[in-house]
């Protein structure tokens, strides 16, 4: 690997040698450093005593995106008099990069500035898009009833809203793994500690949310926009001051430079030498035997990719072989690593693709149910709100309940693994649709009898069983894809993790656009016409549900034959 420098506040120092770790060390054995450069001491660093700053700046981070995506549309339309067709595309163009822009953001966090700089970097661009978007509210009328006037004030929401997609892209991949950073790997308790993270870190994006649905939604329909901006701008800058004044309670972790140039030196490397035979003895293959704590053991997977490893003489000149002809066994297996983890994220598309449903064909399916709850008359798209209470509700029992019973009977510090937590959750996204799949049966048999329709309450339970669902699949695979990750790319592996609700969303329209081509043909209302009495939105539950079993099913044989990378002695 290249030289390193520190993931670490701006000035820039040699890495420190970590002092020798023992069980009652005062120092962390992960070489994790304070802001001075320092090994960092447990009992001044890290924790919850950084978690808490870091887990603020999620949650105003997610009150701000939410506030704005629950109702773009609306504003889309109303404010800015866009076309239906026009909102729904610019809003899913703003949504997707939003969930792509991660991806940039985690490489510089991972290659060159570390996690913490990285949030303290695009935070402030975040604040200013939303600082755009409070002023486009506040143009007077007079200045946008003009042509001119109008595509003025297009322009500045648009800035707004691109400048908050591309700060979200350096906050959202940092902000979990910086926090996951200010527990010990090496310590049992704050390992312990580390699980409990994951879960608080999701309650903290659901509090944001459930917040953003109700009390800015409200606020802009009732109030108007430019009073829920300044609330969210108020809030994210008061929790970014939060943050930066907890720089000398954090653990910072080293930058070991672009970890895709390593991943494609190993894969140069190995085809160069595609000739060669490998050694029956993998302690034959070259290792950095000054790096001892932090090589990986070798394992037989993927076993091609070992003859990146094979000893080669250097070529004349050369004091040492060039770093694209010969890796180490550690570089080797941070390959192997990612390549693990692609069976898995492919088989949580499919889930993502559940939680789409959710505000889409479920919302359809309750317009056309009675949403009149006594006096109350509710819209079929804020049942979300039970989402989030379920997530909510959820975390507390799962981390207080569920975790010490299954530690119990399993003797695992976690109670089960990352792997059954995830499987768990895609069993429950097939109930969620089987489930939908019987209400939507019932009432169609309501409407064809010509009977009252039911009632929309009837949904209830699929949300709060999706929120049970997201706290078991969505935390698990925050955490897996963290744990699992070569430590030079948890930013990056927690932004694939990111992509594959972006994923779930694209193929949930590509599933629906198949389903409605095939279903409608000769002149057929299809599944899924525009009077649901009319089709059978059931058959595409069941469709999914039978989807979601046979992705468990893959699951499980890939979960079965997952093999995770271990230190070596």
């Amino acid at each position: 690997m290249e030289a390193a420098d520190e993931e670490r506040a701006p000035l820039l120092l040699p890495q420190p040698q970590p002092p020798p770790q023992d069980a009652d060390s005062e120092y962390t054995g992960d070489g994790s450093v304070d802001i001075n450069n320092q090994p960092a001491l447990k009992r001044s660093t890290g924790n919850w005593r950084a978690c808490f700053m870091i887990l603020g700046v999620e949650f105003s981070e997610n009150l701000a995106f939410y506030g704005i995506s629950k109702n773009l549309v609306t504003y889309l339309t109303k404010v800015l008099r866009e076309s239906k067709v026009n909102a729904a595309r610019n809003s899913s163009a703003w949504s997707g990069a939003c969930y792509l822009t991660p991806l940039f953001g985690a490489f510089l966090a991972d290659t060159y500035w570390g996690k913490y700089r990285t949030v303290l970097t695009f935070l402030p661009l975040y604040i200013l898009g939303l600082v755009a978007l409070m002023v486009s509210t506040s143009l007077p009328a007079s200045m946008t009833s003009s042509d001119a006037g109008h595509q003025l004030h297009s322009a500045a929401v648009y800035v707004g809203l691109y400048l908050v997609a591309f700060g979200n892209g350096g906050v959202k991949p940092c902000t979990s793994a910086f926090g996951a950073d200010q527990f010990d790997g090496g310590d049992a308790a704050e390992l312990r500690r580390k699980g409990s993270f994951f879960n608080w870190y999701t309650f903290m994006i659901n509090s944001g949310s459930l917040l953003a649905s109700t009390v800015l939604v409200w606020l802009q329909d009732n109030v108007g926009w430019g009073v829920s901006f300044v609330i969210v701008v108020v809030v994210m800058a008061f929790f970014f001051a939060v943050f930066f004044a907890g720089s000398k309670v954090y653990r910072y972790r080293p930058v070991a430079g672009s970890p895709l140039t390593g991943l494609s030196r190993v894969v140069v490397a190995a085809g160069r030498k595609w000739r060669l035979e490998l050694p029956e003895d993998s302690s034959l293959l070259h290792e950095d035997q000054a790096a001892a704590a932090h090589r990986i053991k070798h394992t037989d997977q993927f076993r091609f990719l070992d003859k990146a490893a094979i000893v080669v003489t250097p070529s004349s000149g050369e004091k040492a072989a060039s770093p694209w002809r010969q890796c180490t066994v550690t570089q080797v297996e941070e390959l192997k690593m990612v390549l693990r983890l692609c069976p898995i994220w492919v088989s949580l598309v499919l889930f993502f693709s559940v939680s789409s449903q959710m505000s889409s064909t479920l919302v359809e399916q309750g317009m056309a149910m009675d949403n009149h709850v006594g006096s109350f008359s509710v819209p079929p798209a804020s049942l979300s709100t039970f989402h989030s209470i379920g997530v909510l509700l959820w975390i507390p029992v799962y981390d207080a309940v569920l975790v010490p019973l299954a530690r119990r009977v399993t003797g695992k510090p976690k109670g089960i693994t990352q792997l059954q937590r995830i499987g768990v959750g895609l069993a429950l996204a097939a109930l969620i649709m089987a489930y939908s799949a019987l209400v939507e049966e019932r009432r169609l048999a309501a409407a064809h009898t010509g009977a009252a329709p039911i009632s929309i309450m009837w949904q209830v339970p699929a949300q709060l069983l999706h929120g049970a669902a997201v706290v078991f699949t969505s935390i698990g695979k925050s955490e897996f894809f963290y744990d699992q990750a070569p430590r030079g790319m948890r930013s990056l592996c927690t932004a694939l993790g990111q992509l594959a609700i972006a994923a779930g969303n694209y193929l949930s329209a590509f599933l629906l656009a198949v389903v409605a081509s095939a279903t409608a043909s000769g002149g057929a209302p299809g599944w899924i016409p525009d009077d649901l009495n009319k089709g059978h939105l059931d058959y595409f539950f069941w469709l999914m549900a039978a989807l979601l079993l046979l992705d468990l099913a893959f699951f499980i044989y890939c979960a079965m034959r997952y093999k995770g990378n271990v230190a070596a002695s």
